[in-house]
């Protein structure tokens, strides 16, 4: 039963999150914590700390993490085939269509609209983990450095997420 409850979660979020997958965090922190309470939210920041550090999209890993988690291999699999079921098979829809409508003013009005929507919904789920991390002045203090860091120099986020790695050993141990 759960592993078809994972696959319609996951169904729904990728149904309604346009935008990829920041987009989605809301919708994840949604339905896994606060609908199913299978994750806790420190236990979902975590994921969502590790689906961060592994290649691939974040809501694909999210997916497949939450899954392995609440369900084990076959949850995993389901999780993720869930949330990508609605990409595929818009992307193939799209694909034939905005080639020939692209130039069309309806469809060029609603991509102007769903931009800055989009963005939105990045702020609302760096909000989110915000409030989740953001916990005492040292993690504070480490995230708004690696923000700077971000902001201000070319040094490549993985040196960054290993240096604040390294600071949290230090400081937390």
């Amino acid at each position: 039963m759960i592993l078809f409850e994972l696959y319609l979660a996951f169904l729904k979020i990728g149904l309604f999150s346009i935008g990829g997958g920041y987009v989605m965090l809301p919708l994840i922190q949604k339905e896994i914590i606060e609908n199913h309470g299978w994750l806790t939210l420190p236990e979902f920041v975590d994921i969502l700390a590790v689906a961060e550090m592994t290649p691939g999209p974040v809501a694909i890993n999210s997916a497949t993490f939450i899954g392995f988690r609440t369900g084990g291999f076959l949850g995993a699999v389901l999780a993720t085939a869930g949330v990508v079921t609605p990409s595929l098979v818009l992307m193939v829809i799209a694909a034939s269509l905005l080639a020939r409508f692209y130039e069309n003013n309806w469809v060029k009005a609603a991509f102007s609209g769903l931009r800055p929507a989009v963005v939105a919904l990045i702020i609302g789920a760096a909000v989110f983990v915000g409030r989740a991390s953001l916990l005492d002045p040292t993690s504070i203090a480490i995230g708004t450095v690696v923000f700077i860091i971000l902001l201000k120099t070319r040094l490549h986020p993985i040196v960054v997420l290993l240096l604040s790695a390294a600071a949290g050993i230090i400081i937390y141990l």
